[in-house]
């Protein structure tokens, strides 16, 4: 009889505890469709000279992570190319997934300065985020607005943020959307703010040249950056694999804040 009673308590402990602890991996294996993030932004966050491919490096091969960033996009330049044509696409397949988060991040080409891609901050810049995001719902997918990533222009200890009314935009398109948002621009700030000029110069493409040879606008995208790509030679803005890895760091752990599903789909080393 007490063999009996411990065989029937083992089973219901058994029970109870897979009700509890398995059951999103049994349903997600019943599924069998991954999830997908896919990232749409500028230099910043593209292969080579951002954090994109860094921050899809955080993850398991189960996750399907796609980086389709370009440098020297705005937020209008990006849909007018075509580049938004090819995110559209990739969604009309999202009964493939069980979910498909779109990171969606511009602000730096839309500043003045920069035909063809500027665009203006009160009557263009918000119009152009919450289409993305309007597209992204219809598609039934996730949209996730991410401000842009800080430059690191200091004068003298103090960092400078000219990026901030972007930023700001941003996040009133996330309120009104009622999107989540991941307010990169500041956080970014405030960590390069902490570290100072010297450290922050190691996060850069290349090493920095001698005093004497780096031009006052070395953090000046509109003038260090051209259309399609990224400079290779040392700026403020672009980032070296330590950039990479600093930054990609920090948007998945806010990532995660938004959407903490997505931790059984991190890499054991980057929890």
């Amino acid at each position: 009889m007490k063999t009996i009673i411990r065989s029937i308590a083992t089973a219901v402990s058994c029970a109870l505890l897979l009700g509890a602890c398995s059951q999103p991996k049994q349903l997600e294996s019943q599924t069998g469709k991954p999830v997908r993030i896919i990232l749409v932004g500028d230099s910043t966050m593209a292969t080579k000279s951002g954090y994109g491919d860094a921050l899809c490096a955080r993850f398991k091969p189960e996750l399907t992570c796609l980086n389709l960033a370009k440098g020297g996009r705005s937020s209008g330049s990006y849909r007018a190319e075509g580049s938004w044509d090819v995110v559209q696409k990739l969604m009309t397949g999202n009964a493939q997934f069980s979910q498909t988060l779109v990171l969606i991040q511009f602000g730096h080409n839309d500043q003045p300065g920069k035909p063809g891609r500027s665009t203006d901050l009160a009557t263009e810049f918000p119009v152009n985020m919450a289409g993305y995001v309007n597209d992204v719902q219809a598609a039934g997918a996730q949209a996730v607005l991410v401000t842009p990533l800080t430059r690191r222009s200091f004068k003298g200890t103090q960092l400078q943020n000219d990026l901030r009314p972007w930023a700001e935009a941003s996040i009133k398109v996330a309120a009104n959307k009622h999107v989540p948002m991941i307010d990169l621009n500041a956080i970014s700030y405030s960590a390069v703010q902490t570290m100072g000029e010297a450290e922050a110069d190691t996060l850069a493409m290349a090493p920095p040249p001698s005093p004497a040879a780096l031009p006052a606008e070395a953090g000046d995208l509109a003038k260090t950056e051209r259309a399609g790509a990224a400079k290779s030679a040392f700026d403020r803005t672009h980032l070296g694999s330590k950039g990479a890895a600093h930054f990609s760091a920090m948007v998945l752990k806010e990532l995660l804040l938004v959407a903490p599903n997505l931790q059984a789909h991190v890499n054991a080393g980057n929890r």
